[in-house]
């Protein structure tokens, strides 16, 4: 007799459209049973349009029919909201005093690192006036999904992505809202949008400890900070106001990152600190949090990001954020 793993693993194969991920990876299975040699499967609907509904129930029945035992197959929908149906375990805040210290790119290389690792991993640019992620990714597809939600738009690997800009007519629209919109567009971000079954989130935070940070921290269930910052002594200043922000909004750091560290000549074999000397030791002390990773400035990054390539990016210090930051997360529950 097919049993309901069987079945759930026959889903497993199935990509859903826009999404390319299965309805299980979505969490958008809500039921199986079987009897008799029939098949119930209900599915919930959420940001699905209703040909991707179709095109779901078509393809579900020829999977399934090819199972021994199964006669009769039947595919239903039920009406749900993506934030009901999203399961998600962590939640990473990327966060920073002051622009322009790479935060972004933080972001990024952290989602790629765990998602090489083989963890799913979505990203919420909760930078809605200076959005970048698309841009970095190569994205620029709109969003699919339905009046009742949006999928967010998976990169070549497999990390899903919502952003501002792959709402906006080009990506060179300015967003010029004040801090309730962007408040607004941030909670849609995490409540409209069908992230499904996610082992992290990485939310890349606008920078400064105003109105949108806030948001995201008194809104979504953030379990973790990594601070972002560059050896300028201005920018140490800085990020002590974002450590500080994060002590009282009672969220713990799990590292800090330091960017454009060095540029690495290998002519002489030689690290140049354009910036100043290391503060990572420093800003970790300060924050309490170890210190994650000193990343160098390499044009071969540069490059990638501007190509839209940064997942091509493989550098050892990616596999070395990667280790860092799962030994920190396995810190929270």
């Amino acid at each position: 007799m097919v049993a309901e793993e069987q079945i759930q693993a026959s889903l497993e194969g199935i990509l859903v459209p826009g999404a390319m991920r299965s309805p299980v990876q979505m969490n958008l299975v809500r039921r199986i049973t079987v009897s008799d040699g029939r098949a119930d499967i209900s599915l919930a609907s959420a940001a699905l349009m209703t040909e991707t509904q179709d095109w779901l129930k078509q393809n579900i029945t020829e999977a399934v029919s090819k199972l021994d035992g199964i006669n009769e197959i039947e595919v239903s929908f039920t009406d749900e909201k993506p934030k009901d149906l999203n399961d998600i375990k962590k939640v990473i805040a990327v966060m920073s005093g002051k622009g322009g210290v790479g935060k972004s790119l933080v972001t990024s290389l952290a989602a790629i690192a765990l998602r090489r690792q083989g963890h799913e991993v979505g990203i919420l640019d909760a930078d809605i006036t200076g959005p970048s992620i698309p841009r970095m990714f190569g994205l620029n597809t709109r969003p699919a999904g339905s009046d009742t939600g949006l999928l967010p738009v998976p990169s070549r690997s497999g990390i899903g992505v919502m952003s501002i800009n792959l709402l906006l007519p080009g990506e060179d629209e300015a967003v010029i809202w004040r801090g309730p919109l962007i408040g607004r567009a941030i909670t849609q971000f995490w409540e409209e949008v069908l992230w499904g079954k996610l082992d992290s989130l990485i939310v890349d935070l606008p920078p400064g400890t105003s109105d949108a940070p806030l948001t995201v921290l008194q809104t979504l269930p953030v379990c973790g900070i990594i601070i972002v910052f560059t050896p300028q002594d201005l920018t140490a200043m800085v990020v002590r106001k974002a450590v500080n922000m994060a002590r009282q909004m009672k969220k713990p750091i799990l590292g800090v990152v330091e960017n454009m560290s060095y540029l690495y000549v290998p002519e002489i074999d030689k690290k140049i600190e354009l910036f100043g000397k290391s503060r990572g030791e420093e800003m970790a002390q300060a924050a309490g949090a170890p210190l994650l990773g000193k990343l160098p400035i390499d044009p071969e990054l540069a490059k990638l990001c501007d190509e839209g390539n940064i997942e091509r990016y493989d550098a050892e210090i990616v596999i070395k954020l990667g280790e860092a930051l799962s030994r920190s997360t396995t810190q929270i529950n």
